[in-house]
């Protein structure tokens, strides 16, 4: 269970600017700098267990690759 230290405390969030609450409307350019943040992060876990795990990497891109080639347009 973490400590209590390390949650984030909500006043903190509230000066950020993130929204705490439904009522106040999300900006286009917030959504997007949240949707860029969540990609980059995905991408550097895809990378890394890529790196820990090669030979699971290497048959992704072989089973990738025939999906790729049977594919009829």
């Amino acid at each position: 269970m973490p400590d209590r230290e390390s949650r984030e405390d909500p006043s903190q969030r509230a000066r950020r600017g993130t929204p705490d609450t439904p009522d106040t409307p999300e900006t286009e350019a917030e959504r997007r700098r949240r949707r860029a943040r969540f990609l980059r992060e995905l991408a550097e876990a895809r990378q890394l267990r890529d790196r820990v795990q090669p030979r699971r990497a290497k048959v992704a891109r072989l089973r990738h690759a025939m999906r790729m080639r049977t594919f009829r347009w």
